[in-house]
């Protein structure tokens, strides 16, 4: 009983520092996208603005602010923490190899399995990606278009033709994701499953293991969760996918916009305006006055006196 009291409450505080670990890593990616939007959404707002004077046709002009905010979005959520814990599986499964070689290769083949469903999943998704986010760009170059031109459109009775028209594009956007969610969602069940399989099967080798007494009874709750923990990064890249491919590409357009459109060099400063007026060869007279009855001054007088 002492040596149960013991390791639940080690296990206990074990828990409560993983989710304290946990809360601090996410603050962290909060901070990481939101200084990444605080350096680059001046230069991305910039060269929105200077954009058409370099490009006739431009399109989505709003498109760069939404590929900046798909890459804070992605580096503020779980995808980056499934990359980070990805080069933790060599080490877990080096345990269970400790454990018995039998567990390690175990895990090796059913990590070996899912690291090819992610590579399977990067070729699978990257134009379906592409494909969706062309046409979410059209879809809404011709929103934008049809609020820009709203009276003349349904003056002269082109209200149906632009809907129809919405139509058409909505319906190619919705194919494109639903191409793309279907490959990342098919290829995640997939690999959910398997990641199951391999949890039934590291339980099974070692009941295995303990039946010919090559290993300990506690060897079989050891493996499963150390196989659980080595897979579920990869898991977790696989579910995330859709969103690491937009992210890509979002910064792939960002960085070809920002080379394009460099920043400019500062201008020369001119010295700061004060409020003082001067004029000079003022004249003044009456209507139909001669000549010589007009007056000409040089005088210098605040702006308020100016007013006044």
């Amino acid at each position: 009983m002492p040596t149960l009291v013991g390791i639940s409450i080690l296990a206990g505080g074990l828990f409560v520092m993983q989710g304290i670990l946990d809360l601090i890593r996410s603050r962290v990616l909060v901070r990481i996208g939101g200084a990444l939007d605080e350096d680059v959404s001046g230069r991305v707002f910039d060269a929105i603005l200077r954009l058409p004077m370099k490009v006739a046709k431009v399109g989505d002009g709003l498109q760069p602010l939404r590929d900046l905010d798909s890459v804070r979005s992605f580096l503020s959520g779980l995808g980056p923490i499934a990359l980070f814990d990805l080069p933790w599986l060599p080490l877990y499964i080096g345990i269970c190899y400790l454990l018995h070689p039998w567990l390690g290769y175990t895990a090796l083949g059913g990590a070996i399995i899912l690291v090819a469903l992610t590579l399977l999943t990067e070729a699978l998704t990257r134009r379906p990606t592409k494909a969706a986010a062309t046409f979410a760009a059209s879809r809404s170059e011709l929103a934008q278009a049809g609020h820009r031109n709203a009276e003349s459109i349904v003056v002269m009775g082109m209200a149906g033709r632009m809907v129809q028209r919405w139509a058409e594009a909505d319906r190619q956007y919705m194919a494109g994701q639903w191409n793309a969610s279907d490959v990342v969602g098919g290829l995640g069940a997939v690999s959910k499953v398997l990641r199951m399989v391999l949890q039934s099967a590291m339980l099974g080798v070692g009941a295995f293991l303990v039946i010919r007494q090559d290993a300990t009874a506690g060897i079989i709750i050891a493996g499963s969760i150390l196989a659980a923990r080595a897979l579920a990064p990869v898991d977790l890249a696989i579910a995330h996918w859709k969103a690491f491919a937009a992210c890509r590409q979002s910064w792939q357009r960002l960085n070809k916009l920002l080379t394009l459109l460099p920043p400019e060099q500062a201008p020369m400063l001119l010295p700061a305006p004060r409020e003082r007026l001067t004029v000079e060869s003022a004249s003044g007279a009456p209507p139909a006055a001669p000549s010589w009855c007009c007056r000409t001054s040089r005088s210098s007088s605040s702006a308020a006196a100016a007013s006044a």
